[in-house]
């Protein structure tokens, strides 16, 4: 299709539609917790920040290290042997990562000089230093980690730019169209579908377009109960900062620490606490993005519109490919007075499954469910930390003993749910009543509300995990899927038993590992959210064979009535291909993620 020579969008101011700027809350200017130059706190080829990880300590055993969770400081004493046994690791087979990549590793910079020249002028901050440049050269798939551990990037950003506002983003986009160079917003880094590697064979400069500065809440609207933000604000200090005027926005996906609000956007996100709060989409009121054609928005600040296509479903999943995401209008809530955890134990996967169902049905789902299947039990049991006194375990003793002999429950084939009530005291009260009536209908018992707490913190430090996995010849990924409710246990067991296969076939020597649980509902089906893992041990390339594997694991998520991605997005390869049209119609963004 040939390219329009038209322009289709213009620039818009926004329309307030009325609203009064006297009742805006202004919000004071903050440094963002993480830094702009990255690398002083987060790890430069690993996951998070530096003092936080996972080692095998002097006594062999796994701690979790650093002050920042409630795990940090503890030894798990029961993790060495339950990798041991599950994955096949020896604590004699140790890979260590490469030396940390210097300026004689990397690529040197392209540079167009009269690109360079106007950014300049501009007075937008930028820098071409080299560990500025390779930690925007990458996100969190297993692909782009390897390579930090084991390998060299072929290309990585040129330049790295932080414009401060909606304007200066304007002005570099404008400049790219100039002088006919690349760019590649960039957020938080946390992406898992390489929307932010370079293209190998891009010749032109490429330019990371780092939002990080733009990290203001421009205005809270108490009224209409609504916050302007600039969209590079990262996830744990929006919450934060909404929490100091007693509003939340309640989004907290897996990476709020830190993703940016933009690549929720560019994502279309999900959260574990959407059953309440809604997905990224459900949030959102108002949007601009910059693209090479002009600045898209709509004209003014409503719930809802009926005049056409919404074009924020244009945006929403675009993972870069299409503009750049720079302002975002947001609902936000009061931050709810009572907050409790609460788990379920079932015999089984499948009563499990059964129960989450008829909680959607009844649409009386607390803010999180979530279910884990026995695999995952297991693994979580093992990242207990050692912490019991005499009276605790004393205490889990007779639990178990409940569960196992007065109940008779198999602890190789139980599930369990962890759940977060929030609202007034009288509403999780009620809440709870309900839950726990279902859940007693498909043979669930009360797990306590310690279990709910850890496994829903055990969130924001699974991801650590795999480094360590890393460092003894283990590769390990996730990936998740929509699914119809009655698609929802065959998807599961035919998934699980389809990686277990390949692996076989492909001759992995050790056992692999593969669980799932369902990590949100709704009224027609679920999210489900398999991990993944084996021992490449005698494998030369194994980043490829995990790759081949993921594919035919896909494959099977579609032909058993699943989506490609319920949040994590599409493979960009995959995404620029199906977004062709639309740019091609549209927004002519060649200046964006190299397409030509």
């Amino acid at each position: 299709m040939k390219k329009t020579g038209a322009k289709i969008f213009k620039e818009v101011n926004v329309v307030d539609c009325g609203s009064q700027t006297d009742r805006k809350i202004s919000m004071e200017e903050k440094a963002p917790t993480i830094p702009k130059r990255r690398q002083e706190l987060l790890k430069w080829n690993g996951w998070g920040y530096k003092d936080s990880k996972f080692i095998v300590n002097k006594d062999e055993h796994v701690e979790f290290t650093g002050d920042r969770y409630k795990l940090s400081g503890h030894v798990m004493p029961s993790l060495r042997e339950w990798m041991i046994k599950t994955i096949g690791i020896s604590l004699d087979h140790r890979v260590q990562s490469q030396p940390e990549l210097t300026a004689a590793d990397i690529p040197a910079p392209i540079k167009n000089e009269a690109f360079l020249h106007d950014l300049r002028n501009a007075r937008i901050s930028h820098s071409d230093d080299s560990q500025d440049r390779l930690f925007r050269a990458h996100g969190h798939t297993l692909h782009e980690v390897f390579i930090l551990r084991e390998g060299r990037f072929s290309r990585i950003p040129d330049l790295v730019v932080w414009p401060t506002s909606h304007d200066e983003v304007i002005k570099v986009v404008e400049l790219a169209c100039k002088h006919n160079t690349v760019i590649i917003p960039f957020g938080g880094g946390t992406s898992v579908s390489n929307a932010i590697e370079c293209p190998k064979h891009e010749t032109r400069m490429i330019t990371s377009l780092d939002t990080s500065q733009m990290n203001k809440i421009l205005w809270i609207d108490e009224k209409n109960m609504t916050a302007h933000c600039e969209a590079g604000i990262i996830g744990q200090d929006l919450e934060r900062r909404l929490d100091e005027k007693g509003f939340c926005t309640g989004h907290e996906p897996d990476s709020m620490e830190f993703s940016s609000l933009g690549g929720w956007v560019a994502t279309r996100a999900s959260g574990m606490k959407k059953n309440v709060y809604g997905n990224i989409e459900d949030l959102i009121i108002h949007l601009k993005m910059v693209t090479p054609r002009g600045v898209i928005e709509k004209s003014c600040q409503v719930p809802r519109m009926s005049s056409g296509p919404d074009i924020h479903h244009f945006m929403l999943g675009s993972e870069g490919t299409l503009g750049v995401v720079t302002e975002v209008t947001l609902k936000i809530r009061p931050v709810p007075t009572c907050k409790k955890y609460g788990s379920i134990v079932f015999p089984n996967f499948e009563q499990g499954v059964d129960c989450l169902r008829e909680i959607a049905k009844q649409r009386c789902a607390p803010a999180s469910i979530r279910l884990m299947d026995n695999e995952q039990f297991q693994f979580g049991h093992a990242l207990k930390p050692d912490t019991s006194t005499l009276f605790s375990s004393f205490v889990d003793g007779i639990k178990k003993l409940y569960i196992t002999k007065i109940k008779g429950f198999d602890l190789t084939k139980i599930a369990v749910a962890t759940l977060l009530f929030e609202g007034t005291s009288d509403e999780v009260a009620s809440q709870e009543k309900r839950v726990y009536e279902i859940a007693a209908n498909f043979g669930g018992l009360p797990g306590g509300e310690e279990n709910g707490e850890r496994g829903y913190m055990l969130t924001f430090v699974i991801a650590y995990i795999r480094d360590l996995g890393f460092e003894y010849y283990v590769v390990a990924e996730s990936f998740e899927t929509s699914v119809p409710w009655d698609r929802v246990l065959d998807l599961c067991r035919n998934v699980k038993d389809r990686l277990h296969r390949e692996c076989k076939d492909r001759g992995i020597q050790f056992p692999s590992f593969a669980t799932c649980r369902v990590t949100q509902t709704y009224d027609s089906g679920a999210c489900v959210y398999f991990y993944f893992a084996f021992n490449y041990r005698g494998l030369t390339n194994p980043v490829k064979v995990y790759e081949e594997i993921e594919a035919s694991a896909r494959d099977e998520i579609l032909a058993n009535g699943g989506s490609i991605s319920h949040h994590h997005g599409e493979k960009r390869t995959k995404l620029v291909e199906h977004l062709s049209f639309w740019t091609s119609l549209y927004i002519d963004s060649h200046t964006l993620h190299g397409r030509r």
